[in-house]
């Protein structure tokens, strides 16, 4: 083989995707995560014929692994972002880490769990959310909704505010970027998770594929029409079976 038929091979096996594996568990499958990147990295999982949730909650689409993998995603990310009819239908409170994973962020020198800051219009959070003072959530919302919220709620929460009536998800991660939260892991739901592709700062999208078929499931709400001229391109870094389960990892 002479040198140039060499190197054509290399650059050829540099651009191949990643091959589809087996992991065996969820140790295994947690250490391709462990890079997160700086920006928002997203994870959802689908049924096999495309449907975000099942009854109004992703969680029948999940399994025992999936969750695990939610967790230690958690472990990695300066703060968890979700919108809040996901906060309310999965009964969100705040992130609980195992000793093992607390000791890993200590040693990335974060002295806490991540906190949960809910994409709200309304301003109204969860109860289970805000029952740990000691963990206190964010919260995101438009200007009229937070004068409102300051106004009447005795919810302890931190407030951000990202645009005026609505809110500006852009913006909101600016926000969260100003205050030393970069690594942002969105969980959803659906229409957030629109918004946030929308505005051009999604870098990494984590999907599970799950071995059902849930049928057409309605979910979210959005009826402004994409800004995207073209979908944006990914490149995927990997593609892993665990348990019937199909974990993919793309990136910008």
């Amino acid at each position: 083989m002479t040198a140039s038929e060499q190197h054509r091979k290399q650059a050829d096996t540099v651009h191949d995707p990643p091959r589809v594996r087996t992991v065996s568990d969820i140790a295994e499958l947690a250490s391709f995560y462990a890079e997160p990147p700086d920006g928002v990295r997203a994870n959802m999982i689908y049924s096999a014929d495309g449907a975000a949730v099942f009854g109004g909650r992703a969680g029948p689409l999940s399994s025992r692994t999936d969750q695990q993998l939610l967790k230690i995603l958690r472990t990695f990310a300066d703060v968890v972002l979700v919108g809040a009819a996901t906060a309310r239908a999965e009964n969100y409170g705040p992130v609980q880490l195992s000793e093992t994973q607390q000791a890993e962020r200590q040693r990335a020198g974060k002295s806490k769990p991540p906190p949960i800051a809910v994409i709200s219009q309304t301003g109204r959070l969860p109860t289970r959310l805000v029952s740990d003072p000691n963990q206190p959530p964010l919260l995101v919302t438009g200007a009229q909704s937070a004068a409102l919220h300051d106004r009447s709620s005795d919810q302890l929460c931190g407030v951000l505010v990202a645009g005026e009536d609505t809110v500006d998800v852009a913006q909101a991660i600016a926000l969260l970027r100003a205050h030393g939260l970069s690594r942002v892991l969105c969980e959803g739901g659906p229409t957030l998770l629109d918004e946030l592709v929308d505005a051009d700062v999604v870098v990494e999208i984590c999907v599970t594929l799950a071995p059902k078929l849930a049928a057409c499931q309605p979910v979210g709400n959005r009826r402004q029409p994409s800004r995207l001229a073209l979908p944006a391109a990914l490149r995927l870094e990997h593609a892993l079976v665990c348990n019937d389960y199909l974990f993919l990892k793309y990136r910008r």
